[in-house]
């Protein structure tokens, strides 16, 4: 059959704009996404006040912090905090190319989930440029053990997630979510699942300044006596790992560009999914940059290597 991929890059339409509150700040943040050339990537601008300040591309070279949250920049400097949600969002929908301006150092969390951003670009609307669209082809395994928690990348045929976690919590306890990813299958399983956290550790993340902007409407709490807090209960049985796969698919986005190959996970979590995708980025024989060939009506694509492009992380 071939691998059925998208041949070109693309962008926005035209520009959205949507605010909230940052979950550690509890500060109100307006972010807008903006439509950018081909080869640029996904940009974070930074405006303080009517200043533009720094300017963070969303590689994994620029991650800085990994704690709580997945930052870009220096934690104790300039950083944009929490991108791991918006950058599922596009990744999850096919966007290649965006300029995000944003007036805080942190993203906001909205419901918890990615559909506020799913929405935004539904909104601005999805415009395909004429630059061929290159893929990170994983062509050999690549593992990151710490513990009894691992992460691989293996060559696959697509681009797939199998996300395994394993919680002492009988709330959640041991779940796993595998599946082929494209845009319809991000909507429909994974985008509206929502952070999560236990009850007993909300003192001490506000004694230490997080989780400021928490609350029973952007995150699933569960309580001391191991039950979900949240009126509404859960949107998927198994939302906790579907959230789990959209961080990892927020992390891996920051790649520079769109992987082919398996993803998979088994206790793991932000600081995993980057040393992960810095090992497989710093192994030249672990993967090829491709693109497609021209082809048929009705054919899948056959792939071609090509040069890295000029954003990806290994040519910075």
């Amino acid at each position: 059959m071939g691998i059925v991929l998208h041949d070109y890059q693309t962008t926005l339409k035209t520009r959205a704009s949507l605010t909230g509150i940052g979950v550690h700040s509890g500060k109100e943040v307006s972010i807008s996404f903006m439509p950018a050339d081909a080869d640029t990537g996904i940009v974070f601008q930074l405006f303080n006040g009517s200043e533009q300040g720094r300017e963070f591309r969303a590689l994994v070279s620029e991650v800085g912090a990994t704690d709580l949250c997945t930052m870009l920049g220096d934690p104790a400097g300039e950083h944009i905090a929490t991108v791991e949600h918006i950058m599922a969002a596009l990744f999850g929908l096919g966007i290649d190319n965006v300029a995000v301006e944003i007036d805080g150092s942190e993203v906001p969390i909205f419901d918890g989930s990615a559909m506020a951003f799913v929405e935004a670009i539904d909104q601005a609307g999805i415009e395909m440029l004429s630059v061929k669209r290159r893929y990170i082809r994983v062509i050999k395994p690549v593992r990151i053990e710490n513990g009894a928690s691992w992460a691989e990348f293996r060559p696959y045929d697509g681009t797939r997630f199998e996300i395994e976690i394993d919680f002492e919590s009988p709330a959640i306890g041991r779940q796993l979510f595998a599946s082929d990813l494209n845009a319809d299958i991000f909507r429909r399983d994974i985008a509206r699942a929502r952070t999560f956290g236990f009850m007993k550790d909300v003192e001490r993340l506000w004694a230490a300044g997080y989780a400021l902007g928490s609350s029973l409407e952007n995150s699933l709490v569960i309580g001391d006596d191991n039950r979900v807090i949240n009126m509404g209960g859960l949107r998927y049985p198994n939302e906790f790992v579907r959230h789990k796969t959209l961080d990892a698919m927020g992390d891996l986005a920051l790649a520079g560009a769109r992987f082919i190959g398996c993803f998979r996970s088994y206790r793991g979590g932000h600081r995993m999914n980057a040393a992960a995708l810095r090992r497989l980025l710093s192994d030249r024989t672990a993967f090829e940059i491709v693109e497609t060939t021209r082809r048929e009506r009705g054919r899948s694509a056959e792939m071609n290597a090509v040069n890295a492009p000029l954003y990806a992380p290994w040519m910075i």
